[in-house]
């Protein structure tokens, strides 16, 4: 955000009436009715997804682009710049909650769901089953009747933990453009901002050879037991969060480029910076529960 006078910054701005709330909601509207009809096979499902997520993209691009036209006018004071830091602070805070559901459905799975399926009453009923995780064949875990095809468990080596370095890395040097920022060093802000943008970049293309590797290798599938289905959904979603944040730091570097920002009033930066810590945290919880135990 731009910095202005005290006499020109409004005490809390209050934009006018916007039609963007209404119309996001109609762009999500199709996106809602599309998926819902197109898991049904119902023809034109996709078209209504993908022209609700055009309308959608659309409608959220001018509204953000209005809300840095009003900060780079210097209509945003303390009182807003206060109101997106509890914004923000909440929104991670669901997304916490969102991962926890997730972990906690892996802990579930493991300390309870399937212990339980080798007690004494499903022994009689599966003699051969054995409750042990993970599972690296059809038949270990909920699989009696042998209709999950073997697959082989994903180990920390080496994509993962490649992916680990490429994340904490970003995480360093997102740190060194924020203090660059700060001390109004914009050009090594610029540059750091690009190379943090690039690790997560390359952190996509890695975890998506890492899938490819695990289909076609492994036979490790979203199919493949309670093992895959938390697998996937786990390290699918957090690819899905570091492509989002990715694209926060893509559009915070080209406004740094434009001269946006300046070293006491700069929250769309501490903003995206937050969200991408926050991933990284996710990434270790991840990596030591999902890949090592």
């Amino acid at each position: 955000m731009s910095s202005t006078s005290h006499g020109t910054t409004p005490h809390y701005y209050v934009p006018e009436p916007s039609p963007f709330p209404a119309l996001a909601s109609f762009g999500l509207f199709f996106v809602i009715l599309g998926a819902s009809q197109w898991i049904n096979d119902i023809a034109w499902g996709k078209y209504s997804l993908l022209a609700g997520m055009v309308i959608w993209l659309v409608i959220l691009f001018k509204w953000f682009s209005a809300a840095v036209s009003e900060s780079e006018s210097g209509l945003y004071g303390r009182k807003i710049d206060l109101s997106f830091r509890w914004s923000m602070s909440w929104f991670i805070f669901s997304e916490v909650m969102f991962f926890g559901a997730f972990f906690s459905a892996l802990w579930w799975a493991r300390v309870h769901s399937v212990p339980a399926l080798g007690n004494l009453e499903n022994g009689l009923l599966w003699p051969d089953f054995k409750a042990v995780w993970p599972s690296v064949a059809a038949g270990v875990t909920a699989s009696p009747a042998g209709i999950i095809e073997p697959f082989q468990t994903m180990t920390p080596f080496w994509l993962p933990t490649i992916n680990t370095a490429l994340l904490l890395s970003s995480g360093v040097t997102i740190t060194i453009a924020h203090h660059a920022l700060i001390a109004n060093q914009r050009s090594k802000t610029i540059t750091f901002m690009w190379l943090t943008v690039l690790l997560g970049l390359v952190f996509l293309f890695v975890q998506g050879y890492e899938y490819f590797h695990a289909y076609n290798d492994l036979n490790l599938k979203l199919t493949s037991g309670l093992y895959g289905s938390t697998f996937y959904m786990l390290t699918g979603f957090h690819g899905f969060h570091v492509f989002l944040g990715m694209l926060m730091l893509l559009f915070i570097t080209l406004r740094l480029q434009k001269g946006h920002f300046t070293a006491d009033k700069h929250f769309g930066f501490e903003g995206a910076a937050w969200y991408w810590h926050f991933v990284d945290v996710v990434w270790l919880g991840l990596y030591i529960l999902v890949y090592w135990l």
